[in-house]
């Protein structure tokens, strides 16, 4: 091998080298890459968990809608509503007496 040769393959190791570095590491390179794939991955994660909360709020509105149980039984929970013949009774506590 002559030593132009061995300059010629040289540079052209040296120009591998520096191509492989622009393709791992530049702007739009491998690294951005895998960024990109693990942010696209948790967006998707993200958007299944609103489809799910979503679906759950549709039927939660359809029973808000059309079912008088469940309507009767959000009331009381959230509101502390009673029904139109039922009456509170409240204890007493030792201290109120």
């Amino acid at each position: 091998m002559s030593q132009k040769q061995g300059m010629l393959l040289g540079a052209a190791v040296l120009l591998l080298i520096a191509l492989l570095f622009f393709i791992v590491f530049s702007e739009r390179g491998l690294a951005e890459l895998s960024l990109s794939k693990k942010e696209r991955d948790r967006i998707k994660e993200h958007n299944q968990q609103l489809t799910q909360e979503n679906l759950r709020l549709g039927v939660e509105i359809d029973r808000l809608k059309n079912d008088p149980h469940y309507i009767e039984s959000v009331a009381r929970k959230e509101f502390g509503m009673i029904g139109q013949n039922e009456i509170v009774v409240k204890p007493q506590r030792a201290s109120d007496r």
